[in-house]
């Protein structure tokens, strides 16, 4: 694909995944994260004629006008979407794939101080939400789904909706028709249990505090010993 065409894929990204978004011309003059692509592109092809210093000091000047952070040794597909894009940071070895969708404050980190692959592979069409982190090596499969504010650390199944810290499947959806098959949660069944028992249980103290209201009398104090 020549440069023309992928500069006009990432245009037609942000139109096509930010209803706010009203022309090509509002795209490029106004967001952060289609300019933090277009100086990654630069910072990467003189990274990859091994320049020393040039490709990270056009990465920070990427950095201060967009808050967005990405290592010129990242590699980025095409039709990628950074939304908003503040606080997001891009680690070296990290592999986003084709026609992404990154949220602000996302973070494809690292954990190892060797010089390995130590970063997240994003395969194609990945949503990361706003705040989510992905540490290490993992790999993340099509279409994944990834709740804002998620941890992950582990590898991810395409088409899963991951949510939580650590971050764990709770669904698998559909690409073609959005059907979503929710896995069991134990946990969460049991938290809408209790919250289902409470209810229950002050829908009872109501009738009983209008009981006694309505004969004038006092209703008897609730003690630890009185079941529940």
């Amino acid at each position: 694909m020549s440069l023309i065409s992928s500069i006009r894929r990432d245009i037609s990204a942000a139109l096509t995944r930010d209803p706010a978004a009203t022309s090509p011309v509002e795209v490029m003059l106004t967001y952060p994260g289609f300019h933090a692509r277009q100086i990654h592109r630069l910072a990467h092809a003189l990274h990859r004629r091994n320049l020393p210093l040039v490709p990270r000091a056009v990465s920070h000047l990427g950095r201060m006008l967009t808050g967005i952070e990405i290592h010129p040794g990242a590699q980025l597909g095409e039709g990628i979407f950074i939304d908003h894009g503040m606080g997001v940071v891009i680690g070296e070895t990290a592999v986003v794939g084709d026609d992404c969708h990154l949220l602000q404050g996302v973070t494809l980190g690292g954990t190892s101080t060797r010089r390995v692959k130590r970063h997240p592979t994003l395969g194609r069409g990945v949503t990361v939400g706003a705040g989510a982190h992905l540490i290490g090596a993992v790999t993340v499969g099509d279409n994944a789904r990834i709740g804002a504010g998620s941890v992950v650390v582990a590898n991810v199944p395409a088409n899963a909706t991951v949510v939580g810290v650590p971050g764990h499947v709770i669904a698998y959806h559909d690409p073609g028709n959005d059907a979503v098959v929710r896995l069991p949660d134990p946990e969460w069944d049991r938290i809408e249990a209790l919250e289902g028992r409470i209810r229950e249980l002050e829908v009872q103290l109501a009738r009983v505090r209008h009981c006694h209201a309505g004969d004038g009398a006092h209703p008897p104090p609730l003690s630890p010993e009185m079941p529940v």
